[in-house]
């Protein structure tokens, strides 16, 4: 596991294929728009993942006292399975029915985003060659994209065949 922290929550009783739902809201996602999402989320599970980002978030903190809250991000989110209970359900004529009660353990991994200044460098830069080589063939390049779009034929729509009314026709004449 690489990133600047991480926080597990072990031994959840919910299910992991109804955790990852909830975790696909928030992967790759900034930790402050992650916490929003979670805290109005419908989904009852949403309240431990919300505590296990938080932890996480502490343990990023605790690690790096300098680090800004902003700048972390949601690296990866898994979750993994549990040890299952298992459990009978009494049925008819002497039967008995398996229920399985599911857990999971939910692994949440920050990381920091990059400095500001380094993209904005990197933009800046970018900009400044798009300019340079936008203004020699601004005139010639934006006529030609016009014109070199194909024209759309109107097609009249194709008329219905009667094939599923014939077939239905055959089908009772032989009392099928």
């Amino acid at each position: 596991m690489r990133g600047l922290s991480f926080a597990k929550a072990r031994y959840v009783r919910v299910t992991p294929r109804k955790v990852n739902q909830v975790l696909d809201l928030v992967r790759g996602v900034n930790v402050e728009a992650a916490l929003t999402t979670l805290t109005f989320s419908k989904k009852h599970v949403a309240k431990q993942i919300e505590k296990t980002v938080r932890s996480a978030v502490a343990n990023a903190i605790q690690q790096d006292s300098k680090l800004d809250v902003e700048d972390l991000f949601i690296k990866e989110a898994l979750v993994g399975p549990g040890p299952i209970m298992k459990r009978w359900l009494p049925r008819a004529q002497g039967r008995a029915t398996p229920i399985l009660k599911r857990s999971c353990h939910i692994t949440i991994i920050l990381d920091a985003k990059e400095h500001k200044k380094k993209a904005s460098r990197a933009r800046a830069a970018a900009a400044t060659k798009t300019a340079a080589t936008g203004a020699e063939t601004h005139g010639k390049t934006s006529r030609a994209k016009v014109s070199a779009k194909p024209a759309k034929s109107e097609a009249a729509p194709r008329p219905r065949t009667k094939a599923p009314a014939k077939r239905m026709r055959k089908a009772t004449k032989r009392g099928g």
